[in-house]
């Protein structure tokens, strides 16, 4: 069922919108684990220990995250204040980095790698998701600030240097950009902008329709995205101008002095990092089990830290069969002893790994919860483990809010074929055929399914008669009937793709509504970069999107504009 939205807006006039909720269990791809966690999280307290029903019992766990929290808040208010003026945050994250000083404030917390012009839509989904239950909480009387933690320590450069936007003849259009000097295993947070960003930049744009928008829109990504920054200061940039109303506070893990507050950790990781990888084994095992699947791959040799090159290279440690560890792509050899003395010394010489990181986020900040993709809310159910040995309290992850947006145009044509979102699930080689034969030419339509229909009448009464005179020429009946329902299925598949050509119009009403709400035959958001939307309908978008979260719906969300 619809629910209508009213969002007011600079323009002086409301809009109004609408929204419906789409099932998980009705889109492709999701995982049994994930499937679970979002009906019932109390049934997986074994993996979730810290899993709550609602976003509203959330308070509860204040004072245990409180009691256990012990970083120098000042230290890590100083350093995240700088790193936010140099990225021109606004005066509602300052506000809230000085509550954030504050014994009884805790943080609500999401992060994503610092793709390209902010990368998929979802980041702006896992942002807003964190300033909506901050809102909640401060409601409720309870002191909260959202906070972003950027992955520029990920060193996977080709999964954030691209993205994707809508053009102007409404098909994909993918851009990348790939800084000269990118070397092999540079942290996303180090590769260093250059001036081929002004060429992406201007096919952006020119591939986008010029709108009343265009001119403002262009400026904050020119502004944002400049030759000679950092990959993830650019990210950061254009995150706070787009964001800035609702007081983000953006935090990059590079910094050393943040490194410095989690050397404790690090310590910990390293000494109990054999305990950490037979744990995450058992743990892993225990889900195969039970019919899920461990989301991160840990083997015998696995280690939960990275190794910081002084050429600020990230390389994997492996444990040798000798029992030492060794780092990846190097000679270095080293003892847990060395190791745990170099990460208290210099912890810049350390990152850590994807099931470390939560830990060493929550070490670093008060967070009472994370809002995370699926794939994440899957890999907490091993990563609890990490929590449990290094005796911190197990962070509650809520799914982010999900969204498919359907503009009017695309809406249209929904109506107009009388299809829904699910329906794109088939793919367009399977929508496109059965739309030929039902608006294009239903007659023929009907032809085919006649004769389809008298064909299976006569061989099943041939098939009668041989089976009681000869059963032998029945068999071989039942294999060429496969055959011959096979040659007119194709027959009728050849006339459908015939119709389609024909009808140019409709095949491209068709495929630009694919383009929009399933590129690649992902979820919108998991392809498409903001900017093919607010070049539309510029930054109030932001704030239709915010109104549109209802932290009470763990479905998937589609607004219609």
């Amino acid at each position: 069922m619809k629910q209508e939205i009213s969002c007011p807006c600079p323009t002086g006039r409301d809009v109004v919108f609408q929204t419906e909720s789409q099932p998980f269990s009705e889109l492709p791809n999701q995982s049994k684990l994930f499937l679970e966690y979002q009906k019932n999280p109390l049934q997986l307290k074994k993996y979730y220990p810290s899993a709550v029903e609602s976003h509203t019992q959330i308070s509860r766990r204040i004072p245990e995250v409180l009691a256990n929290y012990k970083t120098d808040r000042n230290l890590l208010c100083d350093v995240l204040e700088d790193a936010n003026r140099a990225n021109g945050a606004s005066e509602e994250t300052f506000k809230n980095l000085n509550l954030l000083r504050e014994d009884d404030c805790v943080a609500v917390v999401s992060g994503q790698q610092a793709g390209l012009f902010t990368g998929p839509l979802y980041t702006i989904y896992k942002a807003l998701s964190a300033v909506k239950l901050t809102e909640c909480l401060r409601a409720r009387g309870f002191k909260a600030v959202p906070v972003f933690w950027i992955a520029t320590e990920d060193h996977d450069f080709e999964e954030v240097s691209k993205t994707e936007i809508i053009g102007r003849q409404g098909k994909l259009v993918k851009l990348k950009n790939e800084p000269q000097r990118c070397r092999e295993n540079l942290p996303v947070g180090y590769v260093k902008l250059d001036d081929s960003i002004n060429q992406t930049i201007e096919q952006l744009f020119n591939e986008l329709p010029h709108t009343e928008f265009t001119d403002e829109i262009k400026k904050l990504v020119g502004e944002s995205w400049t030759s000679g920054i950092d990959y993830g200061d650019a990210f950061a940039r254009l995150l706070a101008k787009i964001l800035g109303k609702y007081g983000l506070i953006l935090l990059c893990p590079l910094d050393e002095r943040l490194k410095k507050l989690a050397a404790h950790v690090y310590v910990e990781a390293v000494k109990k990092s054999d305990e950490i990888v037979s744990a995450l084994i058992k743990r892993s095992d225990e889900l195969k089990e039970n019919g899920y699947h461990a989301q991160v791959l840990i083997t015998p040799d696995y280690f939960p830290l990275f190794w910081q090159s002084k050429d600020k290279t990230r390389h994997a440690i492996k444990k040798t069969a000798g029992g030492t560890y060794k780092v990846k792509d190097s000679e270095r050899e080293f003892n847990l002893e060395e190791l745990a003395d170099i990460a208290a010394r210099e912890p810049q010489r350390f990152s850590p790994s994807v099931v470390l990181r939560s830990v060493v986020q929550d070490y670093l900040l008060p967070t009472v919860c994370y809002f995370g993709g699926a794939a994440e809310v899957a890999y907490f159910a091993q990563s609890a483990e990490v929590y449990r040995i290094l005796e911190r309290p197990v962070t509650t992850i809520f799914h982010r809010q999900s969204f498919t947006i359907i503009e009017r145009k695309h809406a249209k044509t929904l109506t107009k074929y009388n299809l829904q979102l699910k329906d794109f699930f088939a793919g367009i080689e399977n929508v496109a055929p059965q739309l030929a034969e039902k608006y294009l030419n239903p007659e023929m339509a009907n032809i085919f399914a006649e004769v389809e229909e008298k064909i299976n009448i006569q061989l099943k009464r041939l098939d009668r008669n041989l089976t009681e005179f000869e059963p032998t020429l029945a068999e071989n009946l039942a294999t060429r009937r496969r055959k011959i329902i096979y040659h007119i299925g194709n027959l009728r598949n050849k006339f459908q793709q015939a119709q389609m050509r024909k009808d140019a119009v409709v095949m491209r009403q068709i495929e630009t509504a694919f383009n929009a709400l399933l590129p690649n035959k992902n979820l919108q958001e998991r392809s498409l970069n903001l900017t093919s939307f607010v070049n539309g309908y510029g930054l109030f978008l932001i704030d239709w999107i915010y109104a549109a979260i209802d932290l009470d719906d763990k479905e998937h969300r589609v607004i219609y504009l």
